[in-house]
């Protein structure tokens, strides 16, 4: 045999017992880390079953206690002032109106904006278009003096205008 064959057989022999040695270690320490995992969950579970419970447990209680001390509402009521009448239908400030210049359709829509209804539902009940509404209701706003519609109840209020 030429020096050149042992040469190329040699590196060919050397490349496969690398690769051997290695597969070998590979699937060794795979074998061992295999073990270390068994012997961790086998040893442990009782630790690892606890923690678990634990974990559920500690969310449980901090949900319960969140919900339990959340701050609830609490509804004021406040007596009539001594001017004003204890008893009877309210009836609006006709004086007040005319100093402010409101008509009737804009005292009504500013009544059914204090209770709470969109322009497209005072403009169902009265059978108007939502425009008509939303004039009557800027002009309303204008005379009130007031921004939104929650300054102008307000302010509807404090005029005696609306209950």
């Amino acid at each position: 045999m030429s020096g050149a064959a042992k040469s190329s057989r040699g590196s060919r022999r050397a490349v496969r017992d690398i690769l051997l040695y290695g597969l070998c270690g590979g699937a060794l320490i795979t074998l061992l880390k295999l073990t270390e995992y068994r012997f961790l969950v086998v040893e442990h579970s009782l630790e690892i079953y606890g923690g678990l419970v634990a974990a559920v447990f500690s969310a449980l209680g901090i949900w319960l206690g969140l919900t339990l001390t959340r701050k609830k509402t609490q509804v004021i009521v406040q007596p009539l002032a001594a001017g004003a009448p204890a008893a009877g239908p309210f009836t609006a400030d006709a004086r007040r109106m005319d100093e402010l210049g409101i008509t009737p359709r804009e005292l009504e829509i500013l009544g059914l904006i204090a209770a709470g209804l969109s322009n497209r539902e005072i403009a169902d009940k009265l059978f108007v278009s939502e425009n008509t509404v939303k004039t009557h209701s800027s002009r309303l706003f204008d005379k009130l003096g007031a921004r939104r519609r929650t300054q102008a109840v307000q302010l509807g209020k404090e005029a005696r205008l609306i209950p």
